[in-house]
């Protein structure tokens, strides 16, 4: 099992089937890249893709008083 990032993913299989695969919609997955967000997918054993999102904690930045 190895993770992919969501660009080299949607290059590899184009955005439209990308999304596809992952249940997202083209635009999303389109934003997602286009922002930068740190995302990749896995190819589960049975045949079917995942995608993660790796995010700092806490993920917003903290109030200073």
């Amino acid at each position: 099992m190895s993770l992919v990032s969501l660009s080299s993913f949607a290059e590899t299989h184009g955005q439209e089937k990308a999304a596809r695969l992952l249940g997202v919609t083209q635009g999303a997955l389109s934003k997602a890249i286009r922002i930068g967000r740190t995302i990749y997918v896995v190819h589960l054993p049975n045949g079917s893709y995942a995608a993660r999102e790796l995010r700092s904690f806490p993920s917003r930045p903290q109030k200073t008083a």
